[in-house]
């Protein structure tokens, strides 16, 4: 039996077991199962034998993902530069090795948000400094995005900046997207918030009930189900060296691509 899971607090809403589950039996793998393990922050170190005896690998979620990649032997280039890692995988020695798809998650999202095949070109606004926004920034870098940075501390937006090839400070200049990792009820400031409402796509990497940054700057917001999908895809790869059915994945979290990339 090949058990996959995956970990966090809160972790109980989340749909990776779902969307999961989906590409396991579209792969004809009935002897795969996926499910949800709630671990608290600071409690990683001490669940680690029970992840190794019980699972082969697992995606990681808030708050874990700098405790994973602080655990791993090995990182993938954006788990390093990131410090987060959001997949890993137990090898048979007891070592860990731990990659971040989340870049990979963001930067599907937010072409499929601005209705394009690829980021590349595009310039896009990325709020926030944390583990999500960092992937996202080296993600969309990677993938030909133009990328700048907004966020509350100077110090971290600079780091940021000094990581992401080509990127830069966001002075609400116009972009072709945000992207905002922001934790649901962060206050905007005026400025941020109008630039936000002028933006031509926004996209929340927040989903479900968190998803609420569209509700409060009063226009449509694309929410983070894209990223989910496509992350999760990317960790399917990892593990099995397969490509998934991503239609299928989406189907589970009932999300509808663009028919063009479907």
């Amino acid at each position: 039996m090949r058990r996959l899971c995956v970990i966090g607090d809160p972790v109980a809403h989340s749909l990776s077991p779902a969307i999961h589950a989906a590409a396991l039996r579209a792969a004809g793998m009935d002897d795969a199962t996926y499910t949800a393990v709630r671990i608290p922050a600071g409690a990683l170190p001490g669940e680690l034998p029970m992840l190794r005896a019980n699972f082969i690998g697992c995606n990681v979620t808030t708050p874990l993902k700098e405790e994973a990649a602080a655990l791993c032997d090995r990182l993938d280039l954006f788990a390093r530069k990131a410090g987060a890692a959001n997949t890993l995988a137990f090898d048979r020695d007891g070592g860990i090795a731990g990659w971040n798809t989340d870049g990979e998650g963001a930067a599907v999202a937010v072409a499929e948000a601005c209705g394009v095949e690829r980021v590349a070109g595009l310039r896009i606004a990325v709020l926030g400094t944390g583990p999500a926004a960092r992937a996202a920034a080296l993600g969309i870098a990677a993938h030909g995005g133009r990328v700048a940075v907004w966020g509350r501390r100077p110090g971290a937006v600079s780091a940021l900046v000094a990581m992401t090839e080509g990127a830069t400070p966001w002075a609400f200049e116009p972009v072709d997207a945000a992207f905002s990792t922001l934790p649901p009820g962060t206050e905007l400031p005026a400025d941020l918030a109008d630039a936000l409402r002028a933006a031509p796509a926004v996209i929340d990497a927040n989903y479900g009930a968190r998803a609420a940054l569209g509700a409060r700057l009063g226009r449509p917001v694309a929410d983070g189900l894209a990223m989910l999908i496509g992350q999760a895809a990317a960790s399917f790869r990892i593990w099995f060296g397969i490509e998934p059915d991503v239609r299928a994945m989406a189907e589970a979290a009932n999300f509808r691509f663009r028919e063009a990339r479907t």
